[in-house]
This record gives structure tokens, sequence and C-alpha cells, in this order.
């Protein structure tokens, strides 16, 4: 049976974008928290600047949408990242070690990507156990 999880701000933030789709998905035992970029969690607006400020807030928009899901960061088990400039790899790499520390980091892949139809730099997604 699948899910559909309501994340606050974050799902709203999607539904006026027009696309379609589901920022989390509950499924047999697993979370999946799909792409987001860095979306200010009180405004619901994409957040601008460096690469570094968007790492954040996209990070924290999946902390966010996973506990909306009931798991959190340390039942992630695989996650990937999308970036427009695979040179900013060192400064991803150094927050998201923040987020994902310790001795049993979850799987992970970092793509670059050529654009988005939107103004941000990065999005992020992962699977978690619920």
């Amino acid at each position: 049976m699948k899910e559909i999880i309501e994340v606050p701000v974050i799902s709203d933030t999607i539904r006026r974008t027009g696309v379609p789709l589901s920022p989390v998905v509950r499924a047999n035992g697993f979370v999946f928290v799909s792409g987001l970029p860095g979306i200010d969690l009180v405004t619901g607006k994409i957040v601008q600047g460096g690469i570094e400020a968007q790492t954040e807030a996209s990070l924290a928009a999946v902390r966010h949408a996973l506990e909306a899901a009931g798991s959190s960061l340390e039942k992630v088990v695989k996650v990937t990242i999308y970036c427009a400039n695979s040179a900013w790899f060192a400064k991803i790499n150094a927050i998201y070690a923040r987020y994902f520390a310790g001795e049993a980091p979850p799987a992970r892949t970092f793509v670059a990507v050529g654009s988005w139809p939107l103004e941000f730099d990065i999005e992020i997604e992962c699977v978690a156990l619920a």
C-alpha cells in the first residue's frame, strides 16, 4: 500500500509549481523523498544564494520531509544528490557530512546535471526506512 505524505510548507510549494509529484511517499516499510531543492521552510520560497546556502536548505527540507513521514536522517539508506556543477562537490560534501556523519553513512550517488526549469543549483532525494 502506498501512502502520500503531506509535508508542511513543501507540499504547498510543489502544488504551486504545478509539477505532478508527491514530495514523500511511504510504501512497504520505506519512505521515498522526491528530489528537493532548498525550500525555505517558513516562506516556501526557493532559497537563493551560493551552493552552501542551497545545500544547507535542501538537506533541511529533506530532514523536514522525512520527519513528516515519521522517519529521520538516521534511517536513510540511499541518497542521490543532483547538482548543476560538479566543481561544487567539496563544498556540498562538507555540509552533507554534518548531516550524515558517523560510521554507517547511507549509500550515495552524486550526479551533475545540465539545468532545471526553476532557479536552483541542487536538489537531494533519498530513500529511508519508515
